[in-house]
Formats: C-alpha cells, structure tokens, sequence
C-alpha cells in the first residue's frame, strides 16, 4: 500500500523530545484496513518512507484512532526540519508475510 500526504512537524515533550507526523484522517483509515495484515504487534505499522532526498524505515505508532510516523533527528537533520514545519511524506506500508503453521 502506497500512500503520499502532507502534515506539520510536532513535538511531543517526554523524558526526550520525540517528532513525529500525524497521519491524515484518510490515510489512517486506509491503514486501518490492512492493521491486521501489517503490523507486527502492539499495533505498530512498519513502513518505508520519503521525505525530500532522505529515505527511511520506521514503523507508524498508533495513537487516537490514527497514526503518528516519527522523524529521528537522521530524518530530519538532512532536511533541516524542526517542530511546525510542513512536510510532505511518501510511504509505503510493509505488509506481513504469512506465518506458517
């Protein structure tokens, strides 16, 4: 599954800062319907992802009935993002392959 959206730069504040991009409505839905398929476990979706020139490999955190796609700082350093800054974002979900029994 292949998906590109734009979204804003944020800062949650904990013991260290974490960013993230919060994953539009649309998009988390279309997520929603193949969860089950991708992630592999605690909710967590694995993903390949652009951003600019700078490629990566992450997994979406699942927060408020839609998906947070974190930026570390070898994301965002290349492109000199910080918290506010509107991004936009190609992905690809990394479905699961089946388990056999």
């Amino acid at each position: 599954m292949e998906l590109v959206f734009s979204g804003r730069v944020i800062e949650w504040r904990g013991p260290s800062p974490y960013y993230f991009v919060r994953l539009p409505d649309e998009e988390a839905a279309d997520i929603r319907e193949v969860a089950a398929i991708a992630t592999y476990g605690w909710g967590v979706i694995p993903v390949e992802a652009r951003i600019g020139e700078v490629a990566f490999q992450t997994s979406l955190f699942p927060k408020d009935s839609g998906y947070l796609l974190p930026l570390k700082v070898a994301v965002r350093r290349p492109s000199g993002l910080s918290a506010g800054d509107d991004v936009t974002v190609s992905m690809t979900v990394r479905l699961q392959e089946p388990q056999p029994r």
